[in-house]
């Protein structure tokens, strides 16, 4: 048996994430493999394309609820397929009641139970929101979880800066001995301007796909249908994808400074020419604010 690729992708919440994985996921089963994908955003909306709209459990409800229940998690509790995809959702805490990237390390152990790493898939995906300061949305990376990262941007500030945060994680834990390199980078909506390859060039990760910013895409996506099926006219470009994908070898990524992302940009996109003026006390509070006021500290002669 071949051994599993499991591939962690990263990008800003919004970017295409769960467009470009649902279409990616489907075009590679179709040509005969066996795909896992799996959701690691809070919103749980990773499989929702896939499953035209509808949501399903999520690891971590069902967890909870058959706990409460007394009774253990099966694989066809949580696992749902499609046309040859499997897919799950690991779910999060309710809104304002807990740590997103908590709820992802107990998904992950729970996974576990179930027998994670014996299942046999070619390709595992994981979607996971681009926010790698937070150590659960890190965990792919800073564990050696998986073989390979993969970055979806967009031709704006906010996507690359993102992306340039996930390149950013993979080169600190290489220092520390990490194996996870980045294969490259998925534009999406492409409308042409360049700065996204810009990006990658400077990163040193090369350009996967470059799925453009096209009416009949954005409509059938609103619409939770798949793009990439055999016989629509975008199959061939997530084929090529999906074997961009399988072949590209994770590299460690050159991220690039705050001066250095904005400088892909022209200057009149990101303000560049604005002065930072320090502000002064007066600014905070008036003349008041700023007089000198008695301490309160106590000292002691001679010490």
């Amino acid at each position: 048996m071949t051994e599993t690729q499991i591939i962690a992708i990263y990008g800003k919440g919004g970017i295409g994430k769960s467009f470009t994985l649902a279409n990616l996921s489907y075009t590679m089963a179709e040509h005969g493999k066996r795909v896992l994908l799996i959701g690691c955003d809070p919103k749980s909306d990773t499989t929702s394309l896939l499953f035209g709209g509808r949501s399903c459990p999520t690891i971590i409800e069902t967890s909870s609820r058959k706990k409460a229940a007394g009774e253990k998690v099966s694989i066809g509790d949580v696992c749902f397929k499609r046309d040859g995809v499997f897919a799950m959702e690991l779910g999060g805490p309710e809104v304002g009641r807990g740590c997103g990237g908590r709820g992802i390390i107990h998904g992950f152990e729970l996974l576990e139970k179930l027998g994670f790493h014996e299942w046999g898939f070619d390709y595992v995906l994981l979607d996971f929101l681009g926010d790698v300061v937070c150590g659960g949305f890190g965990l792919p990376i800073a564990r050696d979880m998986c073989q390979k990262v993969i970055v979806v941007g967009s031709n704006d500030l906010q996507s690359l800066y993102v992306a340039n945060n996930v390149c950013s994680a993979v080169d600190y834990f290489a220092k520390l001995g990490g194996n996870v390199g980045v294969a490259g980078l998925v534009i999406n909506k492409d409308d042409g301007t360049g700065e996204a390859q810009a990006f990658a060039d400077a990163v040193g990760i090369p350009v996967l796909a470059a799925i453009p910013a096209n009416e009949d895409i954005r409509r059938k996506s609103a619409n939770y249908e798949i793009v990439g099926s055999i016989g629509s006219p975008w199959e061939p470009m997530f084929a090529a994808l999906a074997k961009e994908v399988d072949l590209a070898p994770p590299r460690r990524p050159r991220p690039l400074t705050q001066d250095g992302l904005l400088a892909l940009f022209k200057g009149e996109a990101v303000g560049r020419g604005v002065t930072l003026l320090p502000a002064t006390m007066e600014d905070m509070g008036g003349l008041a604010a700023a007089a000198a006021r008695p301490s309160l500290e106590v000292v002691y002669e001679g010490v």
